[in-house]
């Protein structure tokens, strides 16, 4: 990548780069179309990107392995009026994607049995116990959504029940798949290409696939000729839910996911979702932002810390009372989960810091609350820049884990193949993130072999760390006109990064101390242009100190996001800065 501003180390350490070379038929007038370029979009398919919408990236349900055989099965009993079981996973994409189902079956006739898992009693994913148990309450046929893709035993049970269970899940498979009537998952060993393709959709995105496949099966059938067919698309604010929430690549089809359902969203269709909002003091239509940071912990707060299917509860009410009864514990749970993780958080950090240069951080202790440790295992990433994984004893000595990683290192493969060595009971997941069980003692050998397995992609990821910029501004570029061209070729999110910029040469007025040690003051130009700026967190960085101790006639570019200040309104724009260097 091109350097940007001659910058090879900043205030923060690091090098700045171009996203892209600017390409010399584009002028700024183009913004848009070369935000798009940068992240990876082919020149002559900028048109289908500019405005995602879900039929121009839907694939043919057909592509994928077993859809047509599941679509089939649900079909039958839905058309037979058996009785159709949910299993779901505990966290927001398994919430999302049993509430799709549970609202689409409803709509076409159906009333699912759905059944969430206790996080610290019955663990992940389906247990033989569980699904045998919904099969004698009556069901014949079982769809386990963001969960499966590893459940050998479990599913082995419920065949030899008698129970038909079609599996929807993202998560990584082994070579061997466990015995299921149908195994829709576009990370399948053996899936078609065009599966393939769509291995960063998240469960729930799988689940409105399966929809997709119902509605047709049933239609074909002639089931609408007496029924109104539903609108599956209208359920789409659960599908951008999850899939935000699930933290997966916003590329393509997840990107229109994400795209259409913030419109249907800020519709207020769904009962739960409007009480929600209102119990997280969202006055707006959500944002992208929102719903990983304001609506999806919400939801999570329940399997976390709470009651598991609190949150497909919630997105599935009918009765707006009830939906803000759920909605105000959701968000007491969220409240007191915060607290745990904080100490927990403390805690791990200071284990960490003990690991020296290790590529991938690996922290345990008992009394750690399984609930968190997800979350402080991303807390712990980011602040060490490599990937992490928590883990918390339990009593018998075992551990239950939780990791996530940095970009270009898998820890989901990493996590699979130390669970087929032997190390671990259980474990899998994606690239970016992994569960697994430790067995009692285990800790020692599972870190060797995950430091040994992933030491050089996580090399390779730290020495490609640079700042990555889009455009450079002069200080007076920095308004509101450009947010709104900068949301354009959104929404952002993993995987399509938001626009950061380099604003300058400025000189530092006002700078001061505010909040909770965030750094704020006014960028000037020698035009007398100028603009706010702040810097979250950082007074006690080195970026932060070079601020605060910068003298008047000091000149500086500046790096970051621009955002509206939503506080004066009108064309005000602030730029959320992450680094600088001396101009």
């Amino acid at each position: 990548m091109e350097a940007a501003l001659n910058i090879d180390r900043s205030v923060s350490g690091q090098p700045w780069r171009w996203r892209r070379t600017a390409d010399p038929g584009l002028g700024m007038d183009a913004l848009v179309d070369e935000l798009l370029l940068a992240r990876g979009v082919a020149r002559d398919d900028l048109a289908r990107h500019r405005d995602p919408r879900i039929r121009d990236f839907l694939p043919d349900p057909s592509s994928f392995r077993d859809m047509d055989k599941g679509a089939r099965r649900v079909a039958d009993a839905v058309q037979q009026g058996e009785t159709i079981a949910i299993f779901g996973d505990y966290d927001v994409d398994g919430a999302t994607s049993a509430a799709l189902l549970t609202l689409l079956l409803r709509r076409l006739g159906a009333e699912p049995i759905v059944y969430i898992p206790d996080r610290l009693m019955e663990g992940y994913g389906p247990s033989g116990k569980a699904l045998v148990e919904l099969q004698q309450r009556g069901a014949r046929v079982a769809i386990c959504v963001d969960c499966g893709a590893q459940a050998f035993d479990a599913l082995q049970q419920a065949s030899d029940a008698g129970l038909d269970v079609v599996v929807v899940d993202h998560h990584q498979c082994a070579t061997l798949l466990p015995v299921a009537y149908a195994m829709i998952n576009p990370n399948r060993l053996d899936e078609h290409a065009d599966g393939a393709a769509h291995g960063h959709l998240a469960a729930v995105g799988m689940a409105f696939l399966l929809g997709v496949a119902l509605l047709r099966e049933l239609r074909a059938r002639g089931s609408f000729e007496a029924l109104a067919e539903p609108k599956i698309l209208d359920l789409l604010d659960l599908v951008a839910l999850g899939t935000v929430a699930d933290v997966a690549r916003l590329k393509s089809l997840n990107r229109a996911f994400v795209t259409q359902g913030l419109k249907i969203m800020a519709g207020r269709q769904n009962v739960g979702l409007s009480a929600l909002a209102e119990a997280a003091r969202l006055v707006k239509p959500p944002s992208c932002r929102d719903l990983g940071f304001a609506l999806g912990p919400r939801i999570n707060a329940g399997g976390r810390v709470g009651k598991s299917d609190l949150g497909v509860r919630l997105l599935t009410a009918t009765d707006p009372e009830e939906a803000r009864t759920i909605a105000s514990e959701l968000d007491r749970l969220n409240e007191e989960r915060r607290a745990i993780e904080m100490l927990v958080c403390e805690q791990a950090e200071a284990q960490a810091r003990e690991q020296g240069a290790a590529p991938v951080i690996t922290v345990m202790s008992g009394g750690w609350h399984q609930g968190v440790i997800g979350i402080v295992a991303g807390r712990i990433k980011e602040r060490f820049g490599r990937p992490a994984i928590v883990i918390a004893e339990t009593e018998d000595g075992t551990g239950k884990g939780s990791g996530r990683s940095i970009s270009g290192v898998d820890l989901g493969a990493a996590v699979l193949a130390a669970k087929e060595s032997g190390l671990l009971i259980a474990g899998g997941g994606h690239a970016m993130a992994a569960g697994l069980t430790l067995p009692a003692g285990g800790l020692e050998a599972f870190r060797t072999f995950i430091n040994e397995r992933l030491a050089g992609d996580v090399e390779q990821s730290r020495a490609d760390r640079a700042l990555l910029l889009d455009a450079l501004l002069a200080p007076g570029g920095v308004a509101a006109a450009l947010c709104d061209a900068l949301d354009t070729a959104g929404p952002y999110g993993a995987g399509w990064p938001s626009p950061r910029v380099a604003a300058g040469p400025v000189r530092l007025l006002k700078t001061g101390i505010v909040g909770d040690g965030h750094v704020r003051g006014i960028g000037c130009g020698d035009d007398g242009k100028s603009f706010k700026w702040i810097a979250f967190r950082s007074a006690a960085t080195p970026l932060g100190q070079a601020l605060l101790s910068s003298p008047g006639d000091q000149r500086w570019w500046l790096a970051g996001t621009i955002k509206r200040d939503e506080w004066n309104g009108g064309n005000a724009a602030e730029m959320h800065l992450e680094d600088a260097a001396l101009a």
